[in-house]
């Protein structure tokens, strides 16, 4: 099978990173670079999303495309109390920033249909999914207007379920990965297999394109993957300082700070496990998160908003790639096409 991807200039996929990261323009740069850059739609609103593809294709005649979560709201009679117990645990810490800790959405499906709608209307050149497989009767809506349709796991068992709802590719998310593990069930805990590692076991049972993702920093990583199999590779950490993304002065300080200094997987921010630089947050509250997304990443938002406004890197999530510390302030376009060599 065929994708978008053979057509690239260079096998470049940039990750899509939720909570204001990737921005219009560095979607745009790393398509104008030979690469597929990539808008997420997650937290946003499909008001704000249709803002952002609309802002993307003002910017780039290259093809990108948009990843959406898939939801997967958590049992509330299983996690309601321990959900309480972590929020009144919060609230001294919220009260020292002058905030009070966020209220549980139980419901919250990120606008699941509004923004499968938007997307087939709009039709960006690729839409992926993160967190789960798309229902088939979406993924064929999707294809039947001409979108491309990736499906992110993280283990051989999800990529066999992804398989049958036929997608055009798969994104192999090692557990180098920084921010969210992508596993399907928000309550298992990630398998602990890097990237180079899926591809060894995925490769030989699927005969669809496959994108290499968790940690891949550098032209070296990039050569590895590709010659282990992969399509294309997907980076995110190597773009966190670049010039056109949206990460906050906290989060890019943090990421060059000398006293942090160990990368962790944790659920303290958001109830799913997600790999992240370790801070005083992740000590105070690692242990005593229920696995509930994203009613916990509600709860703390307020908290970890409030310390970015302030400059407190051990107040916010640092997510990271195991390669974090070869993160580059530089043009996106640059970072990508020094990794493509």
């Amino acid at each position: 099978m065929t994708s978008l991807l053979t057509a690239l200039d260079l096998p470049i996929v940039g990750a899509p990173m939720a909570g204001g990261i990737s921005t219009p323009l560095l979607a745009a740069a790393v398509s104008d670079a030979g690469g597929l850059g990539m808008l997420a739609a997650g937290y946003r609103t499909p008001e704000q999303l249709a803002a952002d593809l609309v802002h993307t294709r003002d910017l780039t005649q290259r093809p990108f495309g948009v990843n959406l979560f898939i939801p997967r709201p958590p049992a509330r009679a299983r996690h309601e109390a321990a959900v309480s117990d972590f929020r009144d645990r919060l609230i001294p810490e919220a009260q020292a920033l002058g905030v009070a800790p966020g209220h549980p959405s139980w419901g919250d499906t990120d606008h699941w249909a509004d923004k499968v709608l938007l997307v087939e209307t709009l039709r960006p050149a690729v839409v992926s999914c993160t967190f789960g497989v798309p229902p088939a009767h979406v993924v064929g809506r999707w294809r039947a207007a001409g979108i491309e349709v990736h499906v992110t796991v993280t283990s051989l068992a999800e990529a066999r379920d992804a398989l049958a709802v036929q997608p055009d590719v798969l994104v192999l998310q090692g557990h180098e990965a920084g921010a969210h593990r992508a596993t399907h069930d928000p309550e298992a805990e990630p398998e602990v297999i890097d990237h180079l590692g899926l591809l060894e076991v995925v490769a030989p049972e699927v005969d669809v394109p496959l994108v290499a993702a968790g940690g891949i920093t550098t032209a070296g990583d990039v050569r590895r993957a590709l010659d282990a199999g992969a399509a294309a590779v997907q980076v995110g950490t190597a773009l966190l300082l670049a010039t056109e993304a949206g990460t906050s002065q906290t989060h890019r300080a943090a990421l060059r700070d000398p006293s942090l200094t160990e990368r962790v997987t944790t659920r303290a921010f958001t109830g799913r496990t997600a790999g992240a630089v370790r801070n005083a947050f992740v000590d105070r509250h690692e242990g005593h998160v229920p696995p509930a997304f994203p009613v916990v990443d509600q709860l703390t938002k307020p908290l970890r908003r409030a310390a970015a406004d302030a400059g407190d890197v051990h107040g916010i999530h640092i997510w990271a790639g195991s390669g974090w510390r070869a993160a580059q302030e530089r043009p996106a376009g640059e970072i990508v096409r020094e990794l493509a060599g």
